[in-house]
């Protein structure tokens, strides 16, 4: 019976990835379909490089960091309005610009460090019936909304509800949707680093970690045939099984000001988590649920921040607060090369937001902090560059790729491109 039951968890995990990675062309969630940077639309012209993007529509929005999701024909996005002070998420029609529905509520934001604006991203859940949007506001407002009228389901401020323990600059954690659940990291108290709820009614199924909130959004990996969900926190790098919440195994990872910010890796069996002040972590995990040994950690060379890492053939690509992109050996931490912060302008909070464009052809895409879309081959030798187009104005919310567009926002704007 256990065999059945885990082959049945497999079946459908494996049919879901596989269904959002290939046959989805759309952007429902924090970084694309399978939630792990991969883009790859098909279609991909040869000439890329000569093909300049077309602007199809741009609109005002309010502030934020939160990043763009699209589905169904509409993009979604949350923004701040300072006065009076609310949070919104938005509806757009994706060919028009035309606003479709929107929802707000009163926020305090205080003393927040960068208080200007939500910082997750709006989550479409289109599995079973109608399809439903789910958001995270900066000081915990969860809620559940109607996606084709923007109706509000349920809505719970977590700090009272859920005794939410906000972190220096906000919640950032996306949503993230789990068959009937919708886990938030909000650090409910007691033992709540993770809190599940029904996703249709919102209310409390399970409750999981003493980790404070960071800003890490949780993520499904599938290893020996069994599903775990990982959270990366202020003072843990964390498994857990996403059916109950039970503790599948931990290490201590304490950060600096406990900016665990990027989403982990997971390829070849190795989980890998990567911050500014205190570098990289690798871990290797067995054919027990249970186990995850640590086999390298890097502190200085290979540190960084809120860009989320790629991953081929053995390789990682990640996006280093000093030296840029940088490419090294996922089993080792040997470094093969960086690219000298060629791609991205050199700072001291660097960004871009990275995707693969064609894995089969090693061709990215990313957004930087300038807002410049840029096209790049990965090499054996570094990055080469193919294009780069100005989009939008300096942002650090990562877009929606979805089909041959991009639907970028920076704290004023949502604009739409075609690409070829």
């Amino acid at each position: 019976m256990k065999l059945l039951i885990s082959f049945a968890t497999l079946s459908w995990v494996m049919a879901s990835l596989t269904q959002a990675q290939v046959a989805d062309p759309e952007w429902p969630h924090w970084r694309g379909p399978g939630a792990d940077g991969r883009w790859n639309p098909g279609g991909v012209p040869a000439d890329l490089a000569k093909r300049a993007p077309r602007e199809l529509w741009r609109i005002k929005i309010g502030s934020g960091f939160g990043g763009v999701t699209f589905a169904g024909g509409r993009v979604y996005v949350m923004d701040y309005r300072k006065s009076p002070e609310l949070e919104r998420v938005l509806c757009f029609d994706s060919t028009t610009g035309k606003d479709i529905w929107s929802q707000s509520w009163p926020v305090t934001y205080g003393k927040m460090d960068h208080g200007t604006g939500p910082r997750a991203s709006v989550v479409i859940d289109q599995g079973g019936g109608s399809a439903l949007a789910y958001s995270l506001g900066a000081t915990g407002i969860a809620s559940c909304f109607d996606a084709e009228t923007g109706k509000i389901l349920w809505q719970h401020d977590t700090q009272k509800v859920f005794s939410a323990k906000i972190s220096t600059w906000g919640f950032a954690a996306s949503p993230f949707i789990w068959k009937d659940k919708v886990i938030l990291h909000v650090a409910a108290q007691p033992h709540g680093c993770l809190l599940s709820l029904d996703k249709k009614t919102g209310k409390e199924v399970w409750r999981t970690g003493d980790d404070s909130a960071g800003y890490c959004t949780p993520e499904l990996i599938t290893h020996a045939g069994k599903p775990q969900l990982i959270q990366w926190g202020p003072e843990h790098v964390q498994s857990f099984d996403p059916d109950t919440g039970a503790e599948n195994w931990k290490h201590p990872y304490k950060i600096t000001y406990g900016v665990s910010i990027a989403q982990p890796l997971f390829a070849d069996g190795i989980v890998l988590v990567s911050g500014y002040w205190h570098g990289t972590k690798a871990f290797r995990l067995g054919d027990d649920v249970h186990e995850a040994k640590l086999i390298w950690e890097q502190e200085k060379e290979i540190c960084g921040l809120m860009s989320s890492p790629l991953h081929k053939n053995g390789r990682a690509y990640i996006l280093d607060k000093n030296k840029g992109l940088t490419c090294f050996e996922l089993a080792t931490g040997k470094i093969f090369w960086t690219d000298d912060n060629q791609l991205s302008p050199a700072d001291r909070n660097p960004q871009f937001s990275l995707v693969w464009l064609d894995e089969t052809q090693d061709l990215i895409a990313l957004l930087n902090a300038s807002g410049e879309l840029v096209y790049a081959k990965l090499t054996a030798t570094g990055a080469e560059e193919l294009a780069r187009h100005q989009v939008i104005g300096k942002t650090w919310p990562h877009p929606a790729f979805t089909r041959n567009r991009i639907y970028a926002r920076s704290d004023t704007e949502l604009t739409a491109w075609e690409l070829w």
